[in-house]
């Protein structure tokens, strides 16, 4: 007789989205998709039978937010970040890249850059995958549409803070790094723009209007470089303290109220605020849902900063942007998720290592 299932999972305690209680549950899978759950599924009804032994069960994790090919080629990091990913559970990674220096180390438009990122992720990730691309040059904003319709990618992401402030620090040469031209802006108004250009898609394009969204790293380089010259020139504070302190809240809160200001003004409906980190950015996020009810606001935090704050003996490995914060600002966060403020908990996983790190 044949075999209704390819594999039953037997004695497993089942963790479900939506539901409170932890279930002592059996699962069948056919086709490599769950096709069934029940307190007592037949051995015989299997091909193969495994014993998780007690064991929790979870559904494969979505990492919305991760970064593939900065610090390493991006056809080697896909392979091994990618497994790292599915040794954690993670069954689908969404992956942040743009044009300039790190990923393909290239600029131009990216109908030139995107076949290249595809050619180099082909058969390369061991979980499902996607990309989030950000509009880096003017001419970005008008390939939006193709981004969108031709390639699969209706996600478009802003950093804040890349037109005068660096990666790891203070620059000067931001443009050489985003490999734009000297006289090409990447400021408030170029920001504007694309979430204009999001909204005339949304248009055009109703049936792919909730899947249309703006993302932003929100943090100004003004207020960061003038507390970095602040921090460095008192000299009281060392090692993540310094860090938070030369990348104040504040500067995440303001960001926020900027980011969400040009949403209800451009009317960009979908607008994703990224890895909140402080007490301040979950205030002004929350405040702008209150001011913007109309706005689909989707507030992330990271596991990085749920789990370490500022006292960590992580030292500089720990330094990530936005920085890991002081202790009440963790609290802060968990309250959040706690009291359902945030939407979604992601890595921002970016692979340094340990070497890289210590060299910056």
């Amino acid at each position: 007789m044949e075999k209704p299932f390819d594999l039953a999972i037997k004695n497993a305690r089942v963790v479900r989205p939506n539901k409170l209680s932890v279930d002592r549950l059996d699962i069948a899978v056919t086709d490599g998709k769950v096709a069934c759950l029940a307190p007592d599924i037949q051995a015989e009804q299997a091909k193969e039978v495994f014993d998780a032994k007690n064991l929790l069960a979870f559904p494969g994790c979505v990492d919305a937010h991760m970064h593939i090919g900065i610090y390493a080629p991006l056809a080697q990091d896909a392979v091994s970040e990618s497994k790292a990913a599915a040794i954690g559970g993670v069954t689908s990674s969404l992956n942040y890249i743009r044009t300039g220096h790190y990923y393909l180390n290239r600029g131009g438009p990216y109908r030139d850059f995107m076949p290249e990122v595809f050619k180099q992720s082909q058969g390369r990730f061991w979980v499902d995958y996607g990309y989030h691309v950000a509009p880096i040059e003017a001419r970005h904003i008008e390939e939006m549409e193709d981004l969108a319709l031709g390639h699969g990618i209706p996600s478009f992401k802003i950093f804040m803070f890349y037109g005068g402030y660096g990666l790891h620090g203070r620059s000067t040469h931001q443009n050489e790094f985003l490999m734009i031209g000297p006289e090409e802006p990447y400021d408030i108004a170029h920001f504007e723009f694309i979430m204009r250009s999001a909204q005339r898609l949304m248009t055009k394009c109703p049936e792919l209007a909730a899947y249309i969204s703006v993302s932003l790293h929100c943090e100004l380089a003004e207020i960061l470089n003038a507390y970095t010259k602040i921090v460095e020139r008192e000299g009281k504070l060392t090692g993540l303290h310094a860090y938070s302190a030369a990348r104040p809240p504040h500067s995440e809160g303001l960001a926020i109220w900027i980011a969400s200001y040009l949403a209800n003004e451009t009317n960009c409906l979908n607008i994703n605020l990224l890895h909140l980190s402080s007490r301040k950015a979950i205030d002004a996020a929350w405040t702008m849902q209150q001011v913007f009810p109309h706005i689909a606001f989707r507030r992330e935090v990271t596991v990085g900063h749920l789990l370490l704050d500022a006292d960590c003996e992580c030292a500089v490995q720990a330094k990530v942007n936005p920085p890991i914060r002081p202790r009440e600002d963790v609290e802060a966060l968990w309250q959040a998720v706690v009291n359902r403020k945030i939407d979604w908990i992601v890595s921002d996983h970016a692979c340094c290592s340990a070497e890289q790190k210590w060299s910056k």
